[in-house]
């Protein structure tokens, strides 16, 4: 399209849309980025999948109302009290996850199993541009939302379900972790050593990589609406975006033909063209280095700062006799590296054209040397209502015109019930007080 989808005469425009959804909200609410402030999203997402699909909304400056539920205080989403801490404080105010996944956003609480409450959720609906969810398959339709009510209140929403098997399929009513995903698409099964079970990941990776891929399909379905004034339903699967990161297995097998290989044979840290290419011990305790080369030139210019007969040897030459005796290889590689501090050493290698890393701990992750520093952006600082300042992860890009911001910490439960309820929606004060003595709020 060679014109904005927002300039006069667009379809969109024709049917009404706000320049600007925070017009008129108290300055503390106000968005920071402009690129997405005409969008208003009714997040009933939580956990970190669907929040933290919201989340990237958020920081491009869209209006994400989170809706919880009151009568549990906030125990349906696990990590709302969970930690990391910043300090002795503990409840469901003081969850660090929860801190990082819902940075931005504006919170409120409905009782969704009381007709008034659902009467506001559809009011609400009403008048926002996209709604997420992110139970299992069908819960949101058995709770009286199926799509087909939402275009009845809305004929130009957009609604996403990211589940973990989809909203179709004979698997859509299984619950699912990030574990399982990860687990049900073959992830799991890649991170493992010779000789060991399969390691999988300590946290639910693909709750992360699942909220990336929400993100962008809402991005899509907003580009059609603004062009078209049409909205749509969006089915978001975890495990399908998993089955998408298992790379050459998948490959292998149906372009190759090749069987998959027997448990305990996977290698994590290799690759099947490159070696060495691993991770290697580093002097100190619990000290470690990656490196790769990527072909033989990468070898010779290795070999010659190892400066040992065996690197010198013309049988290790080639691509091919190194991944024929990668075994020996890494036994050898990693009795040179454990002479070495791993940043000094990765500091030369890296100076000699070769790919090379310090393995770096959390803390250095975040305050040691390291390319992402603290003039990037990457872990800004947020004011939480009851925290107060806490570091909370930033977003790996940054815009020139609409970058991104991150100020405003997660809201309390129920914070902006006022605001969204009163101001919004324009329930008075009178009745806000009654819904929340009667459990709806």
């Amino acid at each position: 399209m060679d014109e904005s989808p927002y300039v006069s005469g667009s379809p969109w425009e024709e049917l009404g849309a706000p320049a600007d959804r925070w017009a008129g909200c108290p300055p503390d609410l106000e968005a920071r980025s402009d690129a997405l402030r005409h969008i208003r999203v009714c997040d009933l997402s939580g956990q970190l999948a669907g929040a933290g699909a919201t989340r990237l909304l958020a920081a491009f400056g869209a209006q994400v109302i989170r809706v919880e539920d009151p009568t549990n205080k906030g125990g349906w989403d696990i990590v709302r009290g969970a930690p990391p801490y910043v300090d002795e404080r503990r409840g469901i105010e003081f969850g660090g996850a929860f801190n990082n996944h819902n940075t931005e956003k504006l919170g409120v609480t409905l009782n969704l199993r009381t007709e008034r409450g659902r009467e506001l959720l559809e009011r609400l609906i009403a008048v926002s541009d996209v709604v997420t969810e992110n139970f299992a398959g069908g819960v949101f339709t058995r709770m009286g939302f199926p799509y087909e009510r939402l275009r009845e209140l809305n004929p130009s929403i957009i609604y996403v379900s990211n589940s973990g098997f989809g909203a179709s399929g004979p698997y859509r009513d299984y619950r699912t972790w990030g574990p399982i995903v990860q687990a049900v698409s073959g992830l799991t099964f890649t991170s493992a050593l010779p000789g060991q079970p399969p390691a999988g990941w300590g946290y639910s990776y693909m709750d992360h990589m699942g909220a990336y891929a929400a993100a962008i399909a809402v991005l899509a379905a907003l580009w059609h609406r603004d062009a078209t004034g049409e909205g749509q339903a969006v089915d978001v699967s975890a495990v399908e975006v998993g089955l998408g990161l298992t790379g050459t297995d998948i490959l292998e097998r149906h372009l190759a033909g090749l069987m998959p290989r027997e448990p305990g044979t996977v290698h994590a840290n290799r690759d099947p063209g490159m070696a060495p290419h691993g991770i290697y011990p580093a002097r100190g305790e619990d000290r470690w280095i990656a490196l790769a080369c990527r072909d033989d030139e990468d070898w010779r210019r290795l070999a010659a700062r190892i400066g040992e007969p065996w690197a010198a040897d013309g049988a290790l030459a080639t691509v091919a006799a190194r991944l024929a005796g990668q075994d020996a290889l890494d036994d050898l590689i990693g009795a040179w590296t454990a002479g070495f501090d791993a940043e000094e050493l990765a500091a030369r290698l890296v100076d000699a054209a070769i790919p090379a890393s310090p393995v770096r701990t959390a803390a250095q992750r975040i305050d040691g040397p390291h390319p992402a520093t603290p003039d990037w952006g990457l872990w800004p600082t947020v004011i939480h209502s009851q925290i107060g300042a806490a570091r909370v992860e930033g977003l790996p890009v940054h815009l020139s015109e609409t970058d991104w911001s991150l100020r405003r910490g997660a809201p309390c439960l129920g914070e902006h019930n006022q605001f969204v309820f009163g101001e919004l929606l324009g329930v008075k004060d009178s009745e806000l007080a009654e819904l929340a003595e009667a459990g709806v709020l």
